[in-house]
């Protein structure tokens, strides 16, 4: 006796639909993460971790005098910005 006949017929065809929805989506799942790990040859987050490294290598690191020179910059953009007003009159 197979489950089908302990249960109505109903029943049984929305048990195996909703398994079929379950396994259709476990499949895409699984195929989005090869996708993400990789199947046997670089994934997204492998190239994106690559990526990474290879700017962190050239990163220029910036000293003190250049920061305090581009804040100055910025404050006088922000200045001339805010008081652009004040000045054609």
């Amino acid at each position: 006796m197979n489950d089908c006949d302990k249960v109505t017929a109903s029943v049984c065809t929305i048990n195996r639909n909703f398994e079929r929805e379950v396994l259709g989506k476990l499949s895409r799942l699984e195929a989005k993460m090869d996708t993400l790990a990789g199947n046997g040859q670089p994934g997204r987050m492998t190239l994106a971790e690559n990526r990474l490294v290879e700017l962190e290598r050239n990163d220029v690191p910036r000293t003190v005098i250049e920061r305090f020179v581009n804040a100055g910059i910025a404050g006088l953009i922000s200045l001339a910005i805010a008081l652009h007003g004040h000045w054609w009159k």
